[in-house]
């Protein structure tokens, strides 16, 4: 049964002696999240849970406790196993949490609640928190500036030998589990079930050894192993089909679960192999958008921004609108690599629909600047479009460039790139921890949340 609250209790009052109390800005923050419209969306989404998972069953933890301790979370970058410790240790952060005296719920409880939000949930308590910063005379969205980033996705630096070796691995393991579910292996090959990860791994150690090496010499080898490699994989993807195949004939829960993990990795394991097959044996240049880079992120696009050190990045491009008062107002996650010129009508027609009006102030960098998007700034009401062009100027654009207007609104538009600084080192958008698009979009969504309430509750506390 879906519970709303503990009942409250004043644990500062049990304490008299220590004079606990939170400090101004944590105080605030625990104003702001006693709003209604916060709470209730939440509860939407957790009751979504079981069919009569708020009126059946065991009482569970309140959704005032789920709310804040996500908050806690993503406001200090903590992990589930940190939040649950931390709060537990905490007087001050019991009370804000509203856990009170309470058992704090364990990290895997917080993590199946938290799964449960839904991204359009999140954008939706974004757009009401704008609202209640104008409402507070935080920010009034006269300035508005663009900027993209990545935040990557988490896993290992890809290459063609390592996808393969992980492909070998998962499906190994899946077929073993298989062979406890089928039990009997008489319809099968004998060997169907057979482990082939240390086969793999020992040709990838190869690839790995003949890539160190120099000349001519060091080649074949690679190539070699490579050949060796595609037949491992190609025999272990061989087996899976057999065993799915099999699998989905039983027609048990069981069966049907493993299966189903079958389903979803065979498909990326021969992307792998194709891939693997044009680029090395066929010496075939593939398409960054048409390459895998992960078996368990499949949704993660390769990106180039050219940034000395790191010229490659592996994640998603996240797209940022900031007001005046430091305020995320919009973030979109990105499909691959988009070019940015394309994200400035939606982020003008966000801010008209959140603000009633357009931005005095438009501001982006060289990437955003095309000459319909000024037309389209200028057509919308934006007074002042602080967009740099790249590549050669003439006379008449380095002029207009370098108005005084134009200088300023150009330096206000390099705080974006601290700001992005901050949301990475703060809040942990440099890498996403949680899986799949809904767990970026959550990840990214509960960064900007945690982001926007300090914003609100320092400029309140102030």
């Amino acid at each position: 049964m879906l519970r709303d609250r503990y009942t409250p209790l004043n644990l500062f009052e049990l304490v008299p002696t220590l004079s606990m109390a939170m400090e101004p800005v944590l105080a605030q923050l625990d104003t702001l999240l006693d709003d209604d419209t916060l709470f209730q969306a939440v509860k939407a989404d957790l009751a979504r849970r079981r069919p009569r998972t708020p009126i059946d069953g065991r009482p569970s933890t309140p959704v005032e406790v789920v709310l804040r301790m996500l908050v806690i979370k993503h406001l200090y970058g903590w992990s589930y196993e940190q939040t649950e410790q931390w709060v537990a240790d905490s007087l001050v952060l019991r009370q804000f949490c509203r856990v009170y005296a309470e058992r704090v719920p364990d990290d895997t409880t917080l993590i199946r609640w938290a799964t449960l939000i839904q991204p359009a949930t999140l954008h939706a308590l974004l757009d009401h928190l704008v609202g209640l910063a104008q409402q507070l005379k935080v920010t009034r969205g006269r300035k508005l500036r663009l900027d993209g980033t990545v935040v990557e996705t988490n896993i290992h630096h890809p290459t063609d030998s390592t996808l393969l070796h992980d492909g070998v691995r998962v499906l190994s393991r899946t077929l073993t589990k298989a062979r406890v579910v089928l039990q009997d292996t008489a319809g099968l090959a004998r060997g169907a079930f057979r482990d082939r990860t240390r086969s793999a791994k020992r040709q990838m150690k190869r690839i790995m050894e003949a890539a160190r090496q120099r000349g001519e010499p060091a080649e074949p080898a690679m190539q070699g192993a490579y050949r060796r490699l595609l037949d491992i994989a190609e025999t272990v993807r061989d087996q899976a089909r057999r065993v799915g195949a099999a699998l989905r004939e039983r027609a048990t829960d069981g069966s049907q679960r493993v299966a189903d993990t079958l389903d979803r990795y065979v498909p990326l394991v021969e992307r792998v192999i194709a891939q693997t097959t044009r680029r090395v044996l066929c010496g075939e240049a593939v398409p960054a958008a048409e390459k895998l880079v992960s078996l368990f992120e499949p949704h993660t696009a390769i990106v180039r921004k050219g940034k000395p050190g790191r010229p490659t990045e592996f994640g998603r491009v996240l797209w940022l609108d900031e007001v005046e008062g430091g305020l995320i107002t919009r973030y979109a996650v990105l499909e691959g690599n988009p070019p940015e010129a394309d994200q400035l009508p939606h982020s003008l027609a966000h801010h008209r629909r959140v603000f009633t009006h357009p931005p005095h102030l438009l501001a982006g960098d060289r990437g955003v600047h095309s000459p319909a998007n000024e037309r389209e700034a200028a057509a919308q009401g934006v007074r002042r479009v602080v967009l740099p062009k790249p590549g050669a100027k003439s006379a008449k654009r380095l002029a207009h460039e370098r108005q005084r207007w134009f200088r300023r609104g150009h330096d206000w538009r390099s705080g974006m790139e601290g700001r992005i600084s901050g949301l990475k080192r703060r809040h942990k958008l440099d890498r996403c921890r949680y899986h799949g698009d809904e767990g970026m979009e959550r990840w990214v969504g509960w960064g900007i949340l945690a982001h926007d309430l300090r914003v609100i509750a320092q400029a309140t506390a102030r």
